[in-house]
């Protein structure tokens, strides 16, 4: 580990020493760690998620890339003739520097493997003359990463910047959509690995619907649904978690 990784995490482990809680509004962008399978999940079933960039959550605290967000399966339905499988799930707690922290998360977007790795790739196709830093990508949702210097645009409208491993932006809502820009007050920039500012929903996931995203009651269990047969959520799937307040 070199100097300033040295310094980041001691800075990190102090400051959850001190307050052992993450701000209301932070996004935690991660991916799964498994499949999940209706097929083979029952209640009680723990589940794992790994943070995919460093995560700004204040001035003084910042959550390190592959943290780790735990969680597990509170419900499956399994299919039958009325539809198919139903799975509620819980993400409640961040496993970094050594500490675990509670937390309450409620979902704000989700992609599916083939997503997430397509927006990791210029459409052009990669080029060998071409270094991935100065590489410009396609977010999940429609923003476009100019690396090498340039910002994150909507169209004409510069909306954030790219860092190592992801971007940093303040989310935003599109009309017509249940996600909400900044909470709790918190209106910090976000870390939001491959997604774009006003990502919300699912994506890349045909015949899987989000019944429940956690942010009403029964708030941090995020419920989805197939419209026929098992449900499946592949590994490596991206997920914006959105810290709704320290958990229990």
């Amino acid at each position: 580990m070199n100097r300033l990784s040295s310094i980041a995490c001691l800075a990190f482990s102090v400051t959850v020493s001190a307050q052992d809680s993450i701000p209301a509004g932070t996004v935690l962008p991660v991916a799964l760690n498994s499949t999940l399978n209706t097929r083979r999940l029952k209640p009680g079933s723990p589940i794992s998620a790994t943070v995919m960039q460093d995560v700004p959550a204040s001035d003084a605290l910042i959550i390190p890339i592959r943290s780790k967000v735990l969680g597990r399966v509170v419900e499956v339905t399994p299919p039958s003739s009325a539809g198919g499988a139903n799975l509620t799930v819980q993400f409640d707690t961040l496993l970094a520097s050594k500490r675990r922290i509670p937390i309450q998360t409620n979902l704000r977007a989700m992609a599916s493997m083939m997503d997430v790795l397509g927006a990791q790739i210029p459409s052009s196709g990669p080029d060998r003359g071409t270094s991935a830093n100065a590489w410009t990508t396609d977010q999940i949702g429609g923003e476009v990463v100019y690396r090498g210097g340039g910002p994150v645009a909507r169209g004409l409208e510069e909306v954030g910047k790219p860092v190592p491993n992801g971007v940093l932006a303040r989310t935003s809502a599109r009309p017509g959509t249940p996600c909400h820009r900044e909470v709790s007050g918190n209106n910090r920039l976000q870390a939001l690995w491959v997604f774009s500012s006003d990502a919300c929903g699912l994506y890349g996931l045909p015949g899987v619907n989000l019944v429940h995203a956690g942010r009403s009651h029964p708030t941090g269990k995020i419920t989805f649904a197939a419209d026929r047969g098992e449900l499946n959520l592949r590994s490596g799937s991206g997920l914006l978690l959105r810290v709704i307040e320290p958990g229990p």
